[in-house]
């Protein structure tokens, strides 16, 4: 196999499995600890991380254009405006609901005030001499003011729920604009942004194309598995002793053993590939 920053030397020494030495591997793979790596070595503990920064922006790419393909945010944004329109529908048919019963008692107390003004003046014109009419138009004048006293408390009732409904309308109504003003930005966005997303996917490609060559196959592959188990983190950086990639602080008995081991390096916890400083 061919190791990550292969050497042209045939005199590179030669690890079991195919693995070579000090001279060409990153820091993903064991040093020996006789001798401390030259500086040019060093800048070889970059690319494994490079490599995952390039893949975890290819999935977000994918991610967003898979979305856009399928028009879920479109579908989303119509969803929620007309969801927020029939709340805003329903609640204006009670607005005007309230507001014709409104009206019609309003017709029906001036109606009952008129009756009550005409069978007063009958009361106290002397057109009626009968005690007995009297009686009873004096009954009908306190029967049609009872009835104009309770239509008038009803009015108000359906005035304060007008109010209530009217404080619920004006954010909805705001609400609605929003959503609709969502809708049209998706619509006219959308088009724009896969045409963006295409051209960044391809230029991604290319980096990653250019940058794989330079990794042992095992290592590769070992870094692809992990990156399906591990929601496409492969690979971590080890900062302070710290897996960058579980957050988990690895014991020191286990970093001791991280220098002396001749294999691939991982963490002790999530088991990803560890790139150290």
């Amino acid at each position: 196999m061919t190791p990550p920053f292969a050497s042209t030397d045939s005199s590179v020494e030669r690890r079991p499995g195919g693995v070579q030495g000090r001279d060409d591997v990153g820091s993903y793979w064991a040093m020996g600890t006789e001798e401390a790596p030259e500086p040019a070595q060093e800048k070889r503990l970059d690319p494994l991380l490079q490599l995952q920064e390039l893949d975890l922006s290819i999935d977000r790419l994918n991610a967003r254009l898979g979305t856009l393909e399928s028009q879920n945010e479109l579908r989303a944004g119509r969803t929620a405006q007309a969801e927020v329109e029939a709340r805003l529908g329903e609640i204006q048919l009670s607005v005007n609901e309230v507001g014709a019963e409104q009206r019609r008692l309003e017709g029906d107390v001036d109606s009952m005030q008129r009756k009550i003004d005409a069978e007063q003046a009958r009361l106290y014109d002397g057109s009626v001499a009968n005690i007995k009419e009297l009686q009873s138009i004096e009954a009908e004048v306190a029967s049609l003011k009872g009835r104009k006293s309770r239509t008038e408390d009803r009015m108000l009732e359906l005035m304060e729920r007008r109010e209530e409904l009217e404080e619920q309308l004006r954010p909805l109504e705001g609400e609605a604009k929003l959503a609709r003003e969502r809708v049209a930005e998706i619509e006219e966005g959308a088009a724009k942004e896969l045409v963006d997303i295409e051209r960044a996917l391809g230029e991604r490609a290319a980096e990653r194309a250019a940058l794989v060559p330079q990794f042992d196959p095992e290592l590769l592959r070992l870094y692809e598995e992990i990156r399906v188990q591990k929601r496409g983190i492969g690979a971590a950086a080890l900062v302070d002793g710290v897996c960058q990639g579980c957050h988990q602080k690895l014991s020191p008995v286990y970093l001791d053993r991280l220098k002396r081991t001749g294999d691939i390096r991982r963490c002790e916890y999530c088991r990803r590939i560890l790139v150290l400083p």
